[in-house]
């Protein structure tokens, strides 16, 4: 039957290997399904950030597990039911393998806690996904004992490359993978074990990439990295003065077809004169910019290794405002992080309100095994960092609210994505500052650029008509 399902969890990056894995599964003669109750296969996805994460992932693979050795359907499980018959014509259970980066992570030590899994693939083998598939699969039509468990977490040259491929149907935007691995080593972040060092593509085969979406009809890319700036810093010259991502973005920029270009997620560390430039001469370039902060402390960033100042901070976005007035802001940030005082988090908010993002991802800290800031305890009453993160997310309301408001009246130039989950002839699509706006339309209009009168706004989602 060979029915894969594919659920992915964390980031851009994930969703984007996911992507991957899939069409190179389709290629290989798998069929790709949208629900774990049409899958005889499952793959998971995974991400380390967080300890919770992993934790999250690994109870989905319990149950699923646990699913097969009563000879019952994926669906079955997520109700808790283990009494429950597959539905009719639903496959039972074949394989059930977990991927990426916690994967990576825990390696081996996951048949620990999860000895039925066939398979472990790490970040470096999403590549290697359909043989060990086919391994596995012909290691059952031999009718002995079920095939032993395949780990495969080595680091491989050129895995980066293999992450090119894309599914099938027709995106009018489409992630695409430039780099994979980081080299900064935060002391909270667990991405350089998972995810390796930092190993850039070649510059054309990216934009061979880019042009074959937009041939297929993708109209906006948003580019992806751990250091999505720090792109070929190491494997290729700087020309006139331009970074190797600033040679990219002026490439991806002249191709036919292509109408807007995004990125993510950059470090600050990377916000050169050059790359500042582009937003006030590449025209695709949105102005639309997720720029990870993590403190407003400089005490607390030089704790975390982050390599710049709350100053340098603060003169990049206003340097990025000054090349462009309309831009819009997002940001990353921990709260709790071992020695965070009641000052340091004063400082966090004040760079909040001075640059007054329109997004942003607010953590509380917790530690995560193998990183050197786990050596630093977690000294942050659990009540102070849930107060923090919620004055944090108070902040951000507000001044999304205001951000959103302010857009009533006027119109807004959108790239129609989708019809909208409420339905009633609604559609979906976001402006160049990444917002999403709601308007009624009909299937014509995807993959559009319209303009839009907004007529009502919330946090969330701004509402109109097409002018």
């Amino acid at each position: 039957m060979n029915r894969v399902f594919i659920k992915t969890y964390g980031c851009q990056m994930n969703e984007r290997d996911s992507d991957a894995v899939a069409a190179m599964l389709r290629e290989r003669g798998y069929a790709i399904v949208d629900s774990e109750a049409e899958a005889d296969i499952i793959l998971l996805n995974t991400c380390s950030v967080r300890e919770q994460a992993e934790q999250k992932a690994i109870g989905k693979a319990g149950r699923l597990l646990k699913a097969r050795r009563l000879g019952l359907n994926a669906a079955a499980m997520t109700t808790g039911d283990s009494a429950t018959p597959p539905p009719p014509g639903a496959p039972p259970l074949r394989l059930v393998g977990v991927i990426g980066c916690m994967a990576q992570n825990r390696g081996a030590a996951l048949l620990d806690s999860l000895p039925d899994l066939d398979l472990v693939a790490g970040t470096q083998k999403f590549h290697r996904v359909p043989d060990h598939l086919d391994n596995l699969l012909a290691g059952l039509r031999a009718l002995g004992p079920r095939p032993a468990s395949i780990v495969d977490t080595e680091g491989e040259p050129g895995s980066q490359n293999t992450i090119s491929a894309h599914s099938s149907h027709r995106a009018v935007s489409a992630f695409v993978s430039i780099m994979q691995g980081c080299d900064m080593n935060c002391t909270y972040c667990i991405v350089p074990k998972t995810r390796g060092r930092e190993r850039a593509r070649p510059m054309d085969e990216i934009v061979d990439e880019v042009r074959a979406l937009a041939e297929r009809g993708t109209k906006e890319v948003v580019l992806l990295g751990q250091l999505v700036n720090h792109y070929g810093l190491r494997e290729f010259p700087t020309v006139d003065g331009k970074s190797p991502f600033v040679q990219l973005l002026e490439k991806i920029n002249a191709l036919d077809g292509i109408e807007r270009i995004r990125f993510t997620s950059p470090h600050p560390a990377g916000f050169r004169a050059d790359l500042v430039d582009c937003y006030r001469r590449l025209p695709k370039l949105c102005e639309d910019i997720h720029l990870p902060v993590q403190s407003g402390s400089d005490r607390i960033l030089r704790a975390m290794r982050r390599t710049y100042t709350r100053e340098r901070y603060l003169r990049i976005v206003e340097a990025l405002r000054a090349a462009n007035p309309a831009m819009r802001f997002s940001t990353d940030i921990i709260v709790g992080f071992p020695g965070e005082t009641d000052a340091d988090f004063e400082e966090t908010l004040s760079l909040f309100d001075a640059v007054r993002f329109d997004m942003a991802f607010i953590f509380k800290y917790s530690p995560r095994s193998g990183t050197p800031a786990e050596s630093l305890g977690d000294t942050v009453p659990r009540e102070i960092k849930e107060l923090r993160n919620q004055i944090l997310l108070g902040r951000l309301e507000t001044f999304s609210n205001a951000s959103h408001r302010a857009l009533v009246g006027t119109v807004r130039e959108v790239l129609v994505e989708c019809p909208s989950r409420k339905g009633n002839g609604l559609f979906m699509g976001r402006d160049r500052g990444g917002r999403k706006v709601l308007f009624p339309g009909t299937s014509g209009d995807v993959g559009r650029l319209l303009n839009i009168h907004v007529e009502k706004a919330t946090t969330t989602v701004l509402m109109g008509t097409v002018a």
